[in-house]
């Protein structure tokens, strides 16, 4: 590991804990190895009015050479308070290069939640959607009224577009349990939204799976044309569980697939968990149908490359 690497990675060690130990319960690690953290912020602690879940993953070049990857969750931001809170943001980062700047940046939110809680705007019109929000985690409280997901979609398929486009194949993974709760994931390659639309369609005529707690999902296609991706999720009451599956695919760099993850309460709470479950069978599918590598291949990849390099550089100096 280079000089910078290593620095980075104590500074990152160091700014974690003195964060979970800041933040308390508020801080939660998502997944360690990912190094994907979240942060439960809101404009009080008595009677919390306003609350802002930012959910960061520290890259191996962060705080020396890299940003955060970072992503604002919440029922009320949209549109131009989410463009204003997440350009502050940035300023902060451009403004402190090379610094370890999450507490700044938990510090602006809460300034900018508390600015919300003593002006006259109205309280967040929410409601409460998932049976794991009663306190035992560090996830937002509330979700906004989620609408159907197939309706949804509806609005991002062309009305023009009348060719039924061919079903893509449905693949399901093998199911995990723990304490009762069963999660599985089903994995399809879609090229446009309407395929997404017929996917889902499909995985909700099967009984067991339309009468899952939650089927989480999310989605990547990649536009050849204008090299970029269309993508989307949907949490369907798991409060910000669509956006870490999405984070996921993102960080795998996997394109033109779906992946739904269907869970099935059963009575027991399982807090941070049940997002590790979720993570757990998505990445599972994706590397049973050769959208990722495997640890194995991963390991091996690693390790060519490495000889190549060493390669060159013996070549180099001789």
């Amino acid at each position: 590991m280079a000089a910078s690497e290593t620095e980075a990675a104590q500074q990152q060690i160091d700014e974690i804990e003195a964060l979970s130990s800041i933040y308390g319960e508020d801080w939660c690690v998502v997944d360690e190895d990912e190094k994907i953290y979240c942060i439960k912020i809101s404009d009080c602690l008595d009677r919390p009015k306003w609350t802002l879940c930012l959910q960061v993953i520290l890259p191996p070049g962060y705080p020396t050479a890299e940003p955060p990857i970072y992503q604002l969750n919440a029922p009320w931001l949209r549109g131009q308070d989410y463009m204003e809170l997440a350009n502050s943001l940035e300023e902060i980062y451009v403004q402190n290069l090379g610094e370890s700047i999450l507490y700044l940046w938990v510090e602006k939110i809460r300034e900018v939640l508390i600015e919300k809680a003593q002006s006259s705007d109205p309280e967040p019109d929410i409601k409460k959607t998932s049976e794991e929000d009663d306190g035992d985690d560090f996830l937002l409280d509330y979700q906004p009224i989620q609408e159907d997901p197939i309706k949804m979609l509806n609005c991002i398929t062309s009305e023009s577009q009348e060719v039924d486009e061919e079903l893509p194949s449905i693949h399901h993974g093998n199911p995990i349990t723990d304490r009762r709760s069963t999660f599985q994931a089903h994995l399809a390659p879609v090229v446009t939204p309407r395929q997404v639309k017929r996917v889902l369609e499909k995985l909700y005529e099967n009984k067991k799976i339309a009468s899952a707690t939650h089927n989480i999902y999310a989605y990547r296609i990649y536009c050849e044309d204008k090299q970029t991706f269309l993508q989307d999720c949907e949490d369907d009451g798991e409060t910000a569980a669509g956006g870490r599956l999405l984070h996921l695919m993102q960080i795998l760099n996997v394109r033109n697939v779906l992946v739904v993850v269907s869970r099935w309460y059963g009575g027991v709470l399982l807090g941070p968990d049940r997002f590790k479950h979720i993570n757990n069978c998505a990445r599972n599918i994706l590397v049973e149908y050769s959208y990722v590598p495997s640890v194995e291949e991963s390991s091996k990849q690693a390790g060519k490359s490495k000889k190549i390099r060493k390669d060159n550089k013996k070549r180099t100096e001789d």
